[in-house]
């Protein structure tokens, strides 16, 4: 039996609060992480979403058919960067679930949002262009740099959010 699990089962109840049985416990649990998980695959299809905007062509033929490494490093690292800002609000969320819920959307689209500020602040500060990657056929260098700075951008909002 797992510690929280036998920590439900066997402390005492404050006074006048609820009781709940383990089948009870363990529902709340599973409708808990359906609600995360709902949440956490939306942020991941807005993310991509602007990610395509951001990059001339339909990004799903770039990766699919075109198979352009860059394309695919840009999206994969945006992705990862929303999926730690998605686990960091769960994290800090304390077992609250809506307001888990409302942090997670909220911080996740915010983290969704600075990515693309990054990506329009190298484009004028650095002079990297995320349309001129996507043409190139190669993996590019500054593909890997645009694709770290996505990373780091998640960790620091995902940390800011613990």
């Amino acid at each position: 039996m797992s510690p929280t699990v036998a920590l439900i089962l066997t402390s005492p109840s404050p006074a006048g609060a609820e009781t709940l049985s383990l089948a009870e416990n363990l529902g709340r649990g599973a409708l808990a992480i359906a609600a995360y998980a709902v949440l956490g695959v939306i942020l991941l299809v807005i993310g991509f979403y602007v990610i395509d905007l951001a990059i001339p062509g339909k990004l799903s033929h770039l990766i699919k058919d075109a198979r352009n490494p860059n394309a695919t490093l840009l999206t994969s690292s945006g992705l990862a960067a929303v999926g730690l800002i998605v686990a960091a609000s769960i994290w800090s969320s304390g077992g609250a679930l809506h307001e888990g819920l409302l942090a997670t959307a909220v911080f996740g689209l915010l983290g969704i949002a600075m990515q693309t500020i990054g990506m329009i602040v190298f484009d004028k500060v650095a002079g990297i262009s995320v349309r001129q990657l996507v043409s190139e056929p190669e993996l590019q260098p500054g593909a890997r740099l645009l694709a770290v700075t996505h990373l780091a951008i998640g960790l620091i909002t995902a940390v800011a959010v613990v």
